[in-house]
């Protein structure tokens, strides 16, 4: 995986390669990736409650409508430039990838800026837009100002990791997440608890595990027949611009509706009090963790569906996403199991002594562990749309299952069934959301085995 591949070489791992073996070899790094990064999202959560206030836990929650709009932008550009270079490098225009690579780097740096600047100018009214009740205010203030210092890296290092993603060699952008992981959760209790920071300590971890991840992710881009960062080759033109809006729309979409949902979420929870905001912030996390390892699959079949659907192996596509889906399903099946037996266990890792955070968080969580077994399928149906190019179908499944749906059932299921609505609304929205998914996502492959059956009629080769 180190060693540097040739364009031609690279192009035949990934049309040729065996598809179960090619996905497992690609989503390794990725999964291991996604965890480690879940695992660090957490820590912030776990070391502040280890502070033992349901407001400094409520304002980790309330704040992560912010880290997700920073995903949101750094999304939009790594997965729009990334899809394209992908596409592009199937169908060998390598001098069109290396110009989108470097537009879409400098592109999110200045948009992680302008984050920053715009913040850290507004950074009261953003934190009570965000939810906070005035009790957590004070807490959320020293958490949103470190992350919105560190919104530039933070962005761009999210672009570096999603093209060399869809590259092919996840190997490095592993070696980025886990290295400021490992950093991240080694700095929390130093920075919290040794030199009484507190809340604003886990968020300074958290910037500077980010920038560690940055640095080596940029280096990462001069191995392995990565393609490499440079200023000559930005390329701010229109035709580029449409291209990764084209391909990062739905990106933008989906996590740009998480944040709304997840501040929807915390002004519906805040009417029940600080407890609820804490209990349903851990389970916010919890659930992004359970759904790591299928977000990992993902990231591997991505680039496996883009080289193959730049290639014209639509055969080698629809193969790669049904393993995909068989192999999620399993694995959260046995994460829903889990989570159901042990939800208040799993609260307690994060308060304890808190009975009120307790029951309520282990009900959220049992609920919304009723759909996690079927959200691979939602998550990797939306990753092929989107790296196939079909933006309006991609950013319809995106916008579905937090946006769609869950906004309404966030605002309207509190007013007729009380804190029940806020801890039921989720659930409802992943029934919604794999209604309307099913039949487009399967529409969407029959017209590949239509191309398929065109191909083999014509006499041209399809089978690996």
């Amino acid at each position: 995986m180190t060693r540097a591949q040739s364009p031609e070489a690279k192009l035949r791992r990934m049309t040729e390669t065996p598809v179960p073996r090619l996905v497992l070899a690609l989503s390794a790094p990725t999964i291991v990736s996604m965890l480690i990064s879940a695992l660090y999202n957490m820590a912030d959560t776990y070391f502040v409650g280890l502070i033992g206030n349901p407001s400094a836990t409520g304002a980790v929650g309330v704040c992560l409508p912010l880290m997700a709009i920073l995903q949101a932008v750094g999304f939009m550009f790594g997965h729009g430039s990334g899809n394209y270079i992908s596409r592009a490098l199937g169908a060998q225009e390598h001098d069109n990838a290396r110009r989108m690579s470097s537009t879409g780097f400098f592109s999110a740096l200045i948009a992680g800026l302008a984050i920053t600047g715009l913040g850290l100018v507004f950074l009261r009214p953003l934190v009570r837009g965000l939810g906070s009740t005035p009790t957590i205010e004070p807490y959320a203030l020293e958490y949103a100002r470190y992350i919105l210092i560190g919104a530039p890296w933070l962005v761009s290092s999210l672009v570096i990791n999603n093209q060399i993603r869809f590259q092919g060699n996840a190997f490095f952008a592993m070696i980025g997440v886990a290295a400021g992981a490992v950093l991240n959760i080694g700095l929390d209790p130093i920075f919290i608890f040794t030199l009484g920071m507190g809340v604003g300590g886990a968020a300074l971890a958290t910037i500077i595990s980010q920038l560690l991840s940055f640095v080596l992710l940029l280096l990462g881009t001069r191995r392995g027949g990565n393609i490499r960062i440079r200023l000559s080759q930005f390329t701010p033109t229109f035709a580029v611009f449409r291209e990764i809006f084209n391909g990062g729309i739905p990106s933008l979409l989906r996590q740009g509706l998480a944040s709304v949902a997840t501040i929807a979420l915390n002004f519906a929870a805040g009417g029940f009090g600080d407890t609820a905001v804490a209990a349903m912030s851990i389970v916010a996390r919890v659930m992004f963790f359970a759904v790591s390892a299928v977000i990992g699959f993902g990231q591997g079949f991505q680039p496996i569906c883009g080289f193959n659907y730049g290639a014209k192996r639509y055969d080698r596509v629809r193969q790669a996403f049904w393993f995909s889906v068989r192999l999620s399903f399993g694995v959260l099946l046995a994460a829903s199991v889990t989570s159901m037996l042990f939800a208040p266990q799993i609260v307690e890792l994060f308060l304890k002594g808190h009975a009120e955070v307790t029951r309520i968080g282990a009900l959220s969580l049992r609920l919304q562990s009723i759909t996690l077994p079927f959200s691979g399928f939602l998550i990797l149906s939306n990753m092929m749309l989107q790296t196939m190019g079909l933006a309006r179908e991609a950013s319809l499944v995106a916008v579905s299952r937090q946006g769609l749906f869950f906004l309404p059932a966030v605002l309207l299921l509190p007013s007729v069934m009380g804190l029940l609505g806020v801890q039921l609304a989720q659930t409802v929205s992943d029934f919604c959301s794999l209604a309307l998914t099913i039949p487009l996502t399967l529409r969407v492959l029959g017209g590949l085995r239509r191309k398929e059956e065109g191909f083999a009629a014509s006499g041209e080769p399809t089978d690996a």
